[in-house]
């Protein structure tokens, strides 16, 4: 099992992720996490979609919340054919009583818990907590992943202003507006 140090870090230290590195132009590996109600979900499942893949440690925490209802404002704006998921460590029931009581309503929040399926594919699961680095992906129609990011602190928010400029580089100027 791979493990990659000095890429993130907590307030406590640096912290080490499992799983190997992707990076812009790779195949975005499939994964297999749960949906709110239990049911499998895989990358598959949004095949021919632009995917944005908003990575939290935990939604029950101050910037988790705030990422998860940055990114459902802007997917509300977003075009057919652009997906955003939230991936996070929660459990399916405490993902969605979030997603209800904060009107998350246009992000497809997903729990990783059971197999640690999405962090062990790329790369950001922390060892030594077993919850997911803070990271945002952006796939496009053919499951390559054109923009990352993994946020060296966890306590930081993500550079969302650069992850919607990538994305509208992927879905072209036309779609964008």
């Amino acid at each position: 099992m791979e493990e990659r140090k000095g890429i993130v870090a907590s307030r406590q230290g640096p912290l080490t992720l499992m799983g190997p590195a992707v990076a812009v132009g790779d195949k975005a590996p499939d994964f297999t996490v749960l949906d709110q109600k239990g049911q499998l979900v895989r990358l598959s499942d949004f095949k021919g979609m632009v995917k944005v893949i908003s990575v939290t440690p935990s939604l029950d925490t101050p910037v988790c919340d705030l990422q998860a209802r940055r990114f459902n404002n802007e997917a509300a704006a977003l075009p057919a054919g652009i997906v955003v998921l939230n991936v996070s460590m929660d459990l399916p029931y405490a993902i969605s009583r979030f997603c209800t009581s904060a009107g998350i309503d246009s992000v497809v929040a997903l729990s990783d818990h059971r197999e640690a399926s999405f962090g062990m594919a790329y790369g950001v699961l922390i060892k030594e907590s077993r919850l997911l680095a803070r990271a945002v992906f952006i796939v496009d129609r053919n499951d390559i992943i054109r923009y990352q990011e993994i946020v060296p602190v966890l306590s930081n928010h993500p550079d969302y202003e650069k992850a919607l400029a990538a994305l509208r580089n992927v879905i072209g100027p036309a779609l964008a507006a």
